[in-house]
């Protein structure tokens, strides 16, 4: 492990934000109020929606580029940066780290993390940024291990491992801080791992308890699996989830079970894969679970961000979940106790009739795979992906990225061998209909598509959403995009020249409120041209 500081001048910009750096804390991580933003989707209920107002339907045609920061790093960010008190920070691919001064894209500091040879990672070499508390940033690794770093110079405070790589085990989530805990999850499904979620003691890097997504025979759920296949059953943990603190739970979406295709490999409803858990904070202890996709074969995890929010269903308050999950199915769930209170299909869904009032998909033919193949929709990417949604609550409106696309699935048996993938299948594109993209918003009460605008190609950017009532959002071919949220107007664009993989952020500083956005290799600050 190494880092580097910048050059000398940056050094006196170090020592100054280093006195004002130090009171973001725990109680920062619930509220977007004050302009900052302190955890991966803004705050604990994971909205991405913010208070601020400077930038509005009427005069967002002038917003303009402010600074752009090349990392020069290959690969594509799919993090979110985090600015607390004047400071950016930000993870990248191959587990690189910057701290920029947020006002001009000026680098600070630099961490990058030495890597072993051979690492099994299915998906990219992607991270999805840090969780900060205090001074201290956390970050996890491509060779599963929890980095603390001191905010001020980038220097690391505690490396522990969360697994041992050598397993197949790796993780690129942005950790959840919740009190004194760092909760991590965990990737590798695709090489036979078995999944998890774990929480680490904020200030020595101890395990404070782990919550098995796949459990063993004699634990609840445990029968839900054939012979030995929980010891390979996959569950990955790998994108951020979200907290309430009024009932100390945190909702935690859970990925596919392994082999991906071949569930006869695996028979039975395959707990707790393609799920959201709500565990207790304090212990790890589950209080409730809810599976979209009982027995997946289609690889669709289950970990899109859980958006958490108070409104109104049949003329009485509820305290909601929603998720737009990679099966095409819209939910929205009652938080503490894990009811299913609407689920409808939010993109052409051909392997499930519907979800039946038990809370299970009706499933038809296009849901049953083999050597032969069988077409379904969605395809493998799923209705929607890692991007992460929004949620307006003055609106009542959830903003999400989807895509139209469909495949075909093949399923095979394969045998297990340590460090290989294990898909038990394949899929193939359907010559001729590449599918296409839109960024839809979905009303959680009804589950119905209030408005769309369509994307040329199947896309994988986040949104935003603000007071004001814009949403912003990004596509494949590089266009982010202001929104009228209410009507779905398109009002404003940039060609930023790279694909957009992950979600808009936004903060206020020195009187100014700035939109960032992360493009290819670079991450490009806007704001208004001339002021207000």
């Amino acid at each position: 492990m190494r880092h580097t500081l910048a050059r000398t001048a940056a050094l006196c910009i170090v020592l100054a934000c280093a006195m004002s750096i130090g009171h973001p804390g725990v109680q920062a991580q619930q509220r977007q109020d004050s302009g900052q933003w302190t955890t991966y989707s803004g705050d604990y209920n994971a909205q991405r929606h913010s208070s601020l107002t400077q930038i509005t339907p009427a005069n967002v045609g002038r917003l303009a580029v402010q600074w752009i920061f090349q990392s020069g790093v290959s690969g594509r960010f799919e993090a979110t940066p985090l600015v607390v008190d004047g400071i950016m920070y930000l993870t990248g691919p191959d587990n690189y780290a910057w701290a920029l001064d947020a006002r001009t894209g000026r680098q600070i500091w630099r961490y990058r993390r030495q890597l072993p040879e051979g690492l099994n990672i299915c998906c990219g070499r992607v991270n999805r940024g840090f969780a900060i508390n205090g001074d201290r940033l956390y970050m996890t690794t491509l060779d599963a291990h929890l980095v603390a770093l001191d905010a001020r110079t980038g220097n690391v405070l505690f490396d522990v491992e969360i697994d041992d790589h050598k397993k197949s085990y790796t993780a690129t989530v942005a950790p959840l801080i919740v009190k004194d805990k760092v909760i991590v999850g965990i990737a590798g499904a695709e090489y036979g791992i078995r999944g998890f979620i774990d929480a680490f003691d904020a200030n020595t890097g101890k395990k404070a308890w782990r919550f098995w997504t796949v459990p063993e025979p004699g634990q609840p759920g445990g029968n839900t699996w054939s012979g030995d296949s929980w010891q390979r059953g996959g569950g990955s943990t790998w994108v951020t989830g979200a907290y309430d603190p009024s009932l100390n739970l945190v909702y935690w979406g859970t990925g596919n079970p392994a082999p991906d295709s071949f569930g006869d490999a695996r028979l039975g409803d395959n707990l707790y894969t393609d799920a959201v858990v709500a565990l207790d904070a304090d212990t790890g202890t589950l209080r409730w679970h809810y599976q979209f996709t009982p027995h997946d074969v289609h690889d669709w995890d289950a970990v899109q961000v859980p958006i958490l929010a108070d409104i109104t269903m049949n003329g009485a308050p509820r305290k909601v979940l929603m998720t737009a999950n990679r099966n095409g199915f819209f939910y929205t769930l009652d938080r503490a106790n894990g009811e299913l209170l609407r689920a409808r299909p939010f993109v052409r869904t051909t392997w499930a009739q519907e979800i039946g009032r038990d809370g299970k998909p009706i499933l038809l033919e296009a849901n049953r795979i083999g050597p032969e193949g069988t077409v379904t929709c969605p395809d493998v990417g799923g209705g929607t992906n890692w991007m992460s949604p929004s949620f307006n609550p003055a609106t009542g409106l959830f903003y999400v990225t989807t895509r139209e696309v469909c495949a075909k699935f093949y399923a095979f048996p394969q045998q297990f061998q340590p460090g290989h993938l294990y898909w038990g299948g394949a899929v193939e594109a359907i010559p001729g209909e590449p599918g296409y993209g839109a960024l839809r918003a979905i009303d959680p009460v009804s589950g119905l598509v209030r408005w769309e605008f369509k994307y040329p190609r199947p896309s994988m950017g986040g949104t935003l959403s603000t007071a004001s009532g814009l949403v912003f959002a990004g596509e494949e071919d590089g266009n982010v995009m202001a929104f009228d949220a209410a009507s779905g107007k398109n009002l404003w664009r940039l060609q930023t020249g790279a694909g957009l993989r992950s979600g808009p952020m936004t903060f206020m500083h020195n009187g100014k409120q700035y939109i960032v956005v992360a493009s290819g290799g670079a991450v490009i600050a806007l704001a208004l041209q001339d002021g207000r």
